[in-house]
């Protein structure tokens, strides 16, 4: 419902072209059928590790990475009695689940140098940073390993939509997103309450059904039952908030924007009847970050890892894998065992010398990495919370380059807090990241500044990080085509002779430590079955 559609009836938006853009934008069925189309999954398929049942056969695993499909595999086989050796590149565990806080080094490809300054207690998660509630794998090792839980808000109609390519008095001019929400679904319901009244809808209703659908548009909408007129809603906000005595006493309602103004301000697509399947409006994530599942797991696997040590080859015969790889002191070294998990991502393992089969080779060609920006502001004061009343939950707006701004879920009324700047996917993401930290930075700062006028005035510092310009990612995750699933995914989800992969690119929940998780669980199972058959 762009300027095409616009010009296509001569500038006027009619209503049924309104409709259509809401269901565009909002339709179940659609998102339903793009998210399969994709490829993206939904809930975890799996609740618990598979039962390794049996004797382990004085079995050697070595595992090839200590990202948290690695350790979930190291943790598994070694309770169930395989002796497991664990090789990671850099110098702590975790992979990709990271938490920037005062003193984190990091390094990009480009020869950008960081070292995180933060205040103490203060962090940003700039690899994965939130858990929805049916990710049940992730949550069986944060309860398994003691981590604590809190909220993350994840949808907050309190928090700002600025958007500066519409058309209008909104354009360029920060809205509460509640107030696009009810004034959208105020008018929408007040055109359909006013059709179904006139008996105006294309399906038969008889009048007592008609009479229903009326009355649930005027609740829906918040609509005068006299006129069916959407005149505002008190949930919306107030331009003088209630109080005290007579005076503010009630208050006033704020007054609606006019739908021709909301329409055109284009804020509007924000909105969704029903959120994402994988994006609930409250999520969870770790008291004190994200890295805290990392080292619930390296508490109980940190003894079987190698850090810093960096994999070179990989060989394997009819009866074992022989990994060589190069320590922090330049000395290279070997190990030797049964079988090999490799969750090393495919970005950088199809870069490392290894017999894998043609057909293996092949497909491991098959798959994109996601460029990926994070940023995280560390501000001296909570200015969107003192001045603005904005508690957790998401900036949208169409700043190239930005993606979303998001205020933190922790640490609420606190003096300082650290706020994601920005999260940007895509080409966008690649020029962003070409230039160096401080003008990152910078750019972060100036398209705060939109916002919130007291951002640059707040701004202390910051720590960014590129995941494709990260040494042993390459890219933030696997992104698969709809040929690349069908041709390549299938081939990499089964062994190449005694190796096999395991990592959120082996799974339909990309992106997500689910994925990783249930990827690793998946592979040990095939391990132990063929063990157990030998």
């Amino acid at each position: 419902m762009g300027d095409q559609s616009a010009a296509a009836s001569g500038g006027v938006l009619t209503r049924r072209r309104f409709f259509e853009g809401l269901a565009a934008f909002g339709g179940v069925s659609l998102a339903m059928a793009g998210m399969d189309a994709l490829g993206f999954g939904f809930s975890s398929a799996q609740a618990a590790p598979p039962k390794l049942e049996g004797d382990a056969k004085g079995t050697k695993v070595v595992v090839l990475g200590a990202g948290l499909a690695g350790m979930t595999a190291a943790y598994e086989l070694t309770k169930a009695g395989y002796t497991v050796q664990v090789i990671e590149a850099r110098g702590f565990a975790g992979g990709r689940c990271q938490t920037a806080r005062k003193g984190f080094q990091h390094t990009d490809l480009n020869g950008n140098d960081q070292t995180c300054d933060f205040d103490e207690g203060l962090y940003i998660n700039h690899g994965p940073w939130r858990i929805p509630y049916h990710h049940r794998s992730t949550l069986h090792y944060t309860k398994l390993f003691g981590v604590p839980l809190e909220s993350f808000v994840n949808d907050n109609d309190a928090a700002y939509v600025y958007f500066e390519k519409g058309e209008g008095p909104l354009k360029g001019k920060p809205v509460r997103k509640g107030e696009i929400a009810a004034d959208v679904r105020g008018y929408a319901a007040e055109m359909i309450a006013k059709a179904a009244s006139k008996g105006q809808l294309d399906a038969p209703l008889t009048a007592a059904d008609r009479d229903l659908f009326v009355a649930y548009m005027i609740n829906e909408g918040r609509l005068s039952p006299t006129d069916l007129a959407y005149t505002g809603t008190e949930g919306r906000g107030f331009a003088v908030h209630p109080g005290a005595g007579v005076d503010p006493g009630p208050g006033k309602p704020s007054t609606p924007y006019s739908l021709a103004d909301v329409l055109h301000s284009k804020a509007w697509q924000v909105l969704s009847s029903v959120t994402g399947y994988e994006q609930q409006r409250t999520m969870l994530q770790p008291v004190g970050g994200m890295d805290q599942i990392a080292k619930g797991f390296e508490k109980r696997v940190g003894a079987l890892i190698r850090y810093s040590c960096v994999v070179e080859k990989i060989k394997q015969t009819d009866k074992g894998v022989k990994v060589t790889y190069v320590d922090k002191f330049g000395e290279q070294d070997t190990i030797e065992a049964d079988y090999c998990v490799c969750t090393i991502p495919l970005s950088v393992l199809k870069n490392v010398d290894a017999d894998f089969s043609k057909p293996f080779k092949a497909a491991m060609s098959g798959v994109a990495y996601a460029p990926v920006n994070k940023i995280g502001l560390q501000m001296k004061t909570r200015f969107w919370e003192e001045n603005h009343f904005i508690y957790g939950g998401h900036i949208y707006n169409d700043m190239p380059g930005v993606g979303t701004i998001t205020l933190p879920s922790t640490g609420w009324q606190g003096q300082k807090g650290v706020l994601l700047g920005y999260y940007a996917f895509g080409n966008e993401a690649v020029k962003v990241s070409m230039k160096n930290p401080a003008d990152r930075a910078a750019f972060a700062v100036a398209a705060g500044q939109k916002v919130f006028p007291e951002y640059a005035d707040n701004f202390e510092t910051a720590f960014s990080f590129s995941w494709h310009l990260a040494q042993f990612n390459l890219g933030g995750w696997a992104e698969w085509s709809e040929d690349g699933r069908k041709d390549s995914y299938p081939v990499l989800c089964q062994p190449d002779g005694r190796i096999y992969l395991a990592g959120e690119h082996l799974s339909y929940l990309g992106g997500w430590q689910a994925g990783a998780i249930e990827s690793a669980w998946q592979q040990i199972g095939r391990i132990h079955a063929r063990v157990q058959a030998a």
